[in-house]
C-alpha cells in the first residue's frame, strides 16, 4: 500500500473519524478501503474518471477550454460594438436627413 497525506473536507473527516473510532480501525484504513469499494469495478471507476475529468479538467484541457471561452467573450464584445457603431450611424443619418 502507498502512503499518501490527503485532506479531508471537516464534515467528512469527522464523520470517518468516528465510523474509524466505533470499528477502532485506523481512519487511513476506512479511507482506504472506500476508494477501493468506489473504485474497484470498471464502471465505478469509468464514471469517477468522467466527473473527475469533468471536475478538473487536465491542464492543457483546462488551458484550451479558458482559451475557447476568452475568445468567444472577445468575438461577442466586438459583435457588440459593431452594432453599438451601427445603431449610432443610423442615428446619425436619422438626424442628418430629418434637417
Amino acid at each position: 500500500m502507498v502512503r499518501t497525506m490527503a485532506s479531508l473536507p471537516a464534515k467528512w473527516e469527522k464523520f470517518l473519524k468516528h465510523l474509524a473510532d466505533d470499528h477502532e480501525t485506523d481512519l487511513n484504513i476506512i479511507v482506504s478501503e472506500l476508494c477501493e469499494w468506489a473504485l474497484s469495478d470498471p464502471e465505478s471507476k469509468e464514471q469517477s474518471e468522467a466527473w473527475f475529468n469533468e471536475a478538473y479538467p487536465p491542464k492543457g484541457e483546462a488551458e484550451e477550454e479558458a482559451r475557447a471561452a476568452g475568445e468567444e467573450a472577445a468575438e461577442e464584445e466586438e459583435e457588440r460594438e459593431e452594432e453599438s457603431e451601427e445603431e449610432s450611424r443610423e442615428h446619425r443619418e436619422l438626424i442628418t436627413s430629418a434637417r
